[in-house]
């Protein structure tokens, strides 16, 4: 259902024949013919003044929530605040007009912050080295796979299979298959945690090239065991990836490398606080052992081994798995996740992890005599609850979040994770104050009364949202029939 009318969301339908939004200077050479290829018909393209343009764009994006606008609690995305610090120093002449292709003598400074950044991700993380070329989390899990697979290989050994907890992330599955592996599911036990257990049955064969464990895992937890783990997967012939999604709970805490972990990617959006969403650009660094130093991607940075007082991109690695993106990774993200470690220091960064834990178990005691509640036990950065209280009367989770809309916030993440039935996922991260999470609890208890009323649907929730461009839509049938291009319908 739209509350707005069909005009004011396609740019076509506002156009005027004869309105340019543009100007060319005139030509200074002589005017040539078209090429024979052309297409045959014009495109149909709306005529539009600029000022009709930028009313239009500007239109649209007032009716995208946004972190600038109101608080986003999606579990497990960790959708915080950006600093407008980092706009400005990404900002600078220097590095927003550098080229990628300038020889390295003249990218001394560009140079220096990568390999000072790297050694900031390393020191955080307890790794040996980084590498800052992936160009999103996925792709980080990509290449620490790959690195996990050309070292095995190195050894002389072709194991088949890699563990996955079932409260890992979602991509993991996808990564390890594009790797060549079969995945081998993981329990998860009543406590919410990977089931020690099976990993211990599942890798006897000798087989499992490694596993692939998210701490803190999608329920919100710390893996408790994940030492045992670690050694054990170590001592049967094994290497372990961690997903590094939700490092913010990690932040001067705890370090992945010092408890065995092999490789980890870092979502500097989530974590470092560099954009995220809209498709990219992104940054998944990804932190190594000792072990797999040897198999990091090329070009890594290094100090000029000439004794000199700059930075080279070294690309003689002979046992590299390759490049996994172009012109190392897009080095602008690396600037803003740069400018938020230094701006913070090693206690603010400290101070991040604690708020983001600390909030999460605010909303968790605040919540819990409302929602049931999945694990009921200390979190992380991120808690989660079900509708199993609210369904007893008909109300479900979407109906939740559908709701919440019209109350001013962003919904919780929901239906995730898949081991949770029901799941509302929240996460407030440390860029929210007290009080703007105070109001999203208030918000939610409100909205949790509603649903045990007499009739509760009919009054409270039945075609929400209301106040938005965009009420509630088929979306199964809107995936089903996806309309990507307007046609003409006259």
């Amino acid at each position: 259902m739209s509350n707005w009318p069909l005009k004011t969301t396609l740019s076509i339908l506002q156009s005027t024949p004869g309105h340019e939004g543009f100007s060319l200077p005139s030509l200074d050479v002589p005017e040539a013919p078209a090429p024979t290829r052309a297409r045959a018909a014009k495109p149909k393209l709306p005529e539009l003044s600029e000022l009709s343009v930028v009313r239009h764009f500007t239109r649209l994006s007032q009716l995208n929530f946004s972190i600038d606008g109101g608080m986003y609690p999606l579990g497990s995305c960790t959708m915080k605040y950006n600093p407008r610090v980092n706009e400005l120093t990404s900002s600078f002449r220097g590095f927003a007009r550098l080229h990628p292709l300038t020889p390295d003598h003249f990218a001394q400074g560009a140079l220096e912050l990568m390999f000072h950044l790297e050694n900031l991700l390393s020191e955080i993380s307890g790794f040996a080295r980084v590498s800052l070329q992936p160009a999103a989390g996925a792709q980080g899990e990509y290449l620490g796979i790959k690195m996990i697979r050309a070292c095995l290989e190195a050894r002389g050994e072709k194991r088949t299979k890699i563990l996955i907890p079932e409260s890992a992330h979602g991509t993991n599955g996808a990564s390890a298959s594009m790797c060549g592996y079969t995945v081998l599911p993981v329990r998860g036990t009543e406590a919410g945690l990977a089931d020690f257990a099976q990993i211990e049955e599942l890798t006897r064969a000798g087989d499992v090239a490694g596993i692939m464990i998210t701490n803190p895992n999608t329920v919100g937890l710390f893996e408790t065991e994940i030492q045992k783990i670690t050694q054990l997967i170590h001592d049967r012939g094994g290497l372990i990836y961690c997903d590094g999604a939700n490092m913010n709970a990690m932040l001067g805490v705890t370090r992945p490398g010092d408890a065995g972990i092999d490789c980890m990617h870092f979502n500097m959006h989530k974590t470092f606080t560099t954009p995220h969403g809209g498709g990219g650009p992104g940054c998944g660094g990804l932190g190594v052992s000792k072990t797999l130093i040897p198999f990091l991607p090329v070009p890594t940075i290094e100090k000029n081994p000439s004794g000199a007082d700059d930075f080279i991109l070294e690309h003689e690695r002979p046992q590299s798995v390759g490049k996994v993106k172009d012109h190392y990774g897009h080095f602008l993200m690396m600037v803003r996740a740069y400018t938020y470690i230094r701006e913070l220091g090693a206690d603010g960064i400290q101070k991040a992890g604690r708020d983001a834990i600390l909030l999460a178990n605010y909303i968790r005691e605040r919540l819990k005599p409302h929602y049931d509640i999945a694990y009921d036990k200390t979190c992380m950065h991120e808690v989660v609850f079900s509708d199993k209280r609210q369904n007893k009367n008909g109300i479900k989770t979407l109906d939740i979040a559908k709701r919440l809309i019209d109350e001013g916030f962003h919904p919780p993440t929901i239906y995730f994770p898949l081991i949770v039935q029901g799941a509302l996922m929240i996460e407030p991260t440390e860029t929210e104050s007290l009080s703007s999470v105070e109001k999203f609890c208030e918000t939610m208890i409100k909205v949790a009364g509603e649903a045990l009323e007499e009739n509760a649907f009919e009054k409270h929730f039945k075609d929400r949202p209301r106040h938005v461009a965009f009420g509630r839509v088929n979306e199964t049938l809107a995936a089903k029939q996806l309309k990507l291009t307007w046609k003409d319908l006259e």
